[in-house]
């Protein structure tokens, strides 16, 4: 089991760390939410909980729960540049099917 970033995404959240002058890494989760029953959450970490769990990939910490875990076991998490459009992507390999807006999926 584990969760991995791109060597984009690790850099992009490294200097955001650095940036924000604190932080031990990203949290990675799910939320039931949207019309195909899951979403992703993604927030910085400040301070670890007791019952994360932790994955290290290209010198930046990703932490999950154990529940999430169940969701997101083999996720790389991306970051690129489209146009004018930038952001995080998630390339998780048990997605069945995502609603059309791309906010939510279904495992």
């Amino acid at each position: 089991m584990a969760l991995t970033l791109s060597e984009r995404a690790a850099a992009h959240i490294s200097a955001f760390i650095a940036k924000r002058g604190k932080g031990l890494g990203v949290r990675l989760g799910v939320k039931t939410s949207g019309c195909s029953g899951m979403a992703y959450k993604l927030e910085f970490v400040d301070v670890a909980n007791d019952d994360d769990l932790r994955f290290d990939s290209h010198g930046v910490s990703i932490f999950t729960d154990a529940k999430s875990l169940a969701y997101l076991d083999g996720t790389e998490l991306d970051y690129g540049k489209e146009g004018l459009n930038e952001g995080f992507k998630f390339n998780n390999p048990n997605v069945k099917n995502e609603c059309g807006c791309g906010e939510s999926f279904n495992v």
